[in-house]
């Protein structure tokens, strides 16, 4: 199977976050990793932001049962 990698702009389309908050994301540890495609392009793996996206909702489910 082959992995789709999405770029920035995608990204921010999905997710609605920053550059910078995106970035300070990702060095937390609380952000999927951004891949080097060359020079100064990076892109992500589309499966690991919609697991993402599906783990912020579930928290948000948990946080309204609680």
């Amino acid at each position: 199977m082959q992995k789709r990698i999405i770029r920035k702009p995608e990204l921010f389309s999905k997710i609605g976050l920053s550059d910078c908050t995106i970035w300070r994301m990702e060095k937390a540890g609380r952000f999927p990793q951004r891949i080097q495609l060359g020079g100064n392009s990076v892109g992500w793996f589309n499966d690991e932001i919609e697991t993402w996206l599906s783990r912020k909702a579930a928290d948000r489910v948990e946080v309204r049962k609680a």
